[in-house]
């Protein structure tokens, strides 16, 4: 009969330790995005409702408030679609449920960055949800110039989804640690490697 290995349980409470921190700093860095998305939309209410645009870059970039009943860079506008708002809040809960599953399901799989991609993403829909939810729209500020007026929820969930996206380049699943995984090294080959 084989004895158990000396430590085996160990190995498996840090792994899961280490996976409650991680889960913590997605859920800080998730709440930090949603305030800091929050907090600018306040200002940008304040300071920016019924004023001119404020330029940045002269020509290029400028805050300019905006109230936007359409989802993320007026998108559905630019079609020629005009969706009722409870429809669109609706979608959007729908969509961040959707996200928060895959998330979840998905988990042991990921690369760190992809955790923080899925936060990112998460955070993005969470601001823009209360948003559509309290006011029955989203407020947007940032304006490049050939390009609709977007807010920071927007910017969070694009880079959020670039790390999804990229990010299992970036390092290895959760299992290993962050490192990615080790291959066999490869049989040496060619003339230069034929022994004598």
């Amino acid at each position: 009969m084989d004895e158990p290995r000396r430590g085996a349980g160990r190995s498996g409470i840090g792994q899961g330790i280490l996976r409650g921190v991680r889960a913590a700093l997605g859920v800080t860095l998730m709440t930090a995005l949603v305030g800091c998305d929050h907090a600018t939309k306040v200002v940008a209410k304040a300071a920016l409702e019924g004023h001119a645009a404020v330029p940045v870059v002269d020509g290029v970039v400028e805050l300019r408030y905006a109230q936007n009943p359409d989802i993320a860079f007026s998108a559905l506008r630019l079609l020629g679609v005009r969706p009722p708002a409870g429809a669109l809040a609706a979608g959007a809960i729908a969509l961040l449920v959707v996200v928060a599953v895959l998330w979840v399901a998905s988990r042991r799989k990921l690369s760190l960055a992809q955790h923080g991609g899925f936060a990112m993403v998460a955070a993005g829909a969470i601001g823009n949800v209360l948003d559509r939810v309290a006011n029955g729209y989203v407020v947007d500020f940032i304006h490049v110039t050939r390009w609709p007026i977007f807010n920071v929820a927007d910017i969070v969930i694009v880079f959020g989804v670039l790390l999804l996206a990229f990010g299992g380049r970036l390092g290895g699943r959760m299992e290993t640690g962050g490192a990615p995984p080790s291959e066999p090294p490869c049989p040496p080959s060619g003339p230069s490697m034929q022994p004598w």
